[in-house]
């Protein structure tokens, strides 16, 4: 833990010991353990248990990971070739809810993948391994290069792999390798009221 990571109150040290690196060795992650962080996000909460997300993986050095590594910005190319998979998340924008037949918009589809996600980079972080979660994509290309209907929002790419030091990484990013601190929660939380600046 480090000084931008000490919690306000009491919590599990997991909570402050994930954080997103981008510097990766490069080791290849076994498809049982990768199989493994997307167990643990099948089971995060879900509104009226529609479970809308979806995953599409890729491990490096696959056939399927050029099309999604493809996709990704200039940017996070450079760093997370060296991951050793890629994960898109997806969520359906619909669901049959309970009492109905018909499928109906999902208001909870983000928030839900939400979960999913970070549930991916907890697993992953008491497995001994990292997840980044991208929005530097090219959604329309990701679309068409992953087949993903319409139906079904882009949320992330994650990419996954050991933490590696950080002198892999391009001159530029070598000083925000590192993790990050948060807000106090006095700036986050308020009882009753929003009392928060906009």
């Amino acid at each position: 833990m480090t000084e931008a990571r000490q919690p306000d109150h009491p919590i599990n040290s997991l909570f402050v010991d994930r954080w997103s690196p981008r510097a990766f060795t490069g080791e290849p992650i076994a498809k049982p353990m990768l199989l493994s962080l997307l167990e643990a996000a099948r089971w995060a909460p879900s509104a009226y248990n529609a479970q809308p997300w979806r995953f599409i993986y890729a491990q490096r050095e696959t056939l399927s990971w050029e099309p999604i590594f493809a996709t990704l910005v200039e940017f996070n190319q450079g760093w997370a070739q060296h991951a050793a998979a890629l994960v898109v998340i997806v969520s359906a924008r619909q669901a049959v809810f309970p009492g109905q037949t018909d499928a109906a918009p999902n208001a909870w589809h983000s928030f839900d993948a939400g979960a999913a996600w970070a549930s991916i980079a907890f697993q992953a972080t008491l497995a001994g391994w990292s997840a980044h979660g991208m929005a530097g994509f090219d959604a329309d290309r990701l679309r068409k290069a992953a087949g993903i209907p319409d139906t079904y929002a882009l949320e992330t790419v994650l990419a996954i792999g050991k933490h590696g030091d950080k002198a892999l990484l391009a001159e530029g990013l070598r000083a925000r390798e590192m993790p990050n601190g948060r807000l106090p929660l006095t700036q986050l939380a308020a009882e009753g009221r929003f009392t928060f600046s906009e």
